[in-house]
């Protein structure tokens, strides 16, 4: 396959009960021997070498590891990998990927208003708020923070990540009606 990624495959493919798992994320197929209750956190982070996307809780209430699964924003700690085989699947490093290479309007956001600071629950929000702009480009305030209540931020007051995430609306917007999409 054209743009296939595989991870290796450990150990004999017929020990304890390992299937090949196909994934599409980012937009690339991986693959790999996974158990049957691997969790799609693990997969990403251990199997494909996605380490953007961060274990927080395990029990889906932080929402350090969200990414997009059919463009919804899901905690990667509570789903089976393999319910992922026909889906498509983005995590924080696929966000650049869809800007050739620059930085996503809501990563640029953040850098500008200083949306993170030890980084380490950005890309569950990047997530999250990528998904609340696809349905809602022009999100108030409210709105924001009501999308965002999942995610926890154990080094902000909340406000600069919700005037990041107000400022990307704004400037896809901007984007968007000038022409260039």
């Amino acid at each position: 396959m054209n743009g296939t990624k595989s991870s290796a495959v450990h150990g004999p493919q017929a020990t304890s009960g390992l299937r090949i798992l196909t994934l599409r994320v980012n937009g690339s197929v991986y693959r790999c021997a996974a158990a049957p209750q691997a969790l799609l956190l693990d997969i990403l982070r251990e199997e494909f070498r996605l380490v953007g996307t961060k274990r927080g809780c395990d029990m889906g209430t932080c929402g350090c590891c969200n990414v997009l699964i059919d463009g919804k924003a899901v905690p990667s700690c509570l789903v089976l990998a393999f319910d992922c085989e026909d889906k498509e699947i983005q995590t924080v490093e696929g966000l650049s990927l869809e800007e050739d290479g620059h930085l996503h309007p809501l990563q640029e956001a953040w850098a500008h208003s200083g949306g993170s600071q030890c980084g380490f629950c950005t890309p569950g929000f990047l997530m999250t708020s990528k998904e609340l702009l696809a349905c809602n480009p022009n999100p108030s305030r409210e709105e924001i923070e009501r999308a965002l209540s999942g995610n926890v931020c154990r080094c902000t007051g909340y406000q600069k990540i919700v005037d990041a995430v107000s400022l990307a609306a704004k400037n896809m917007r901007e984007w968007k009606e000038g022409g260039k999409q």
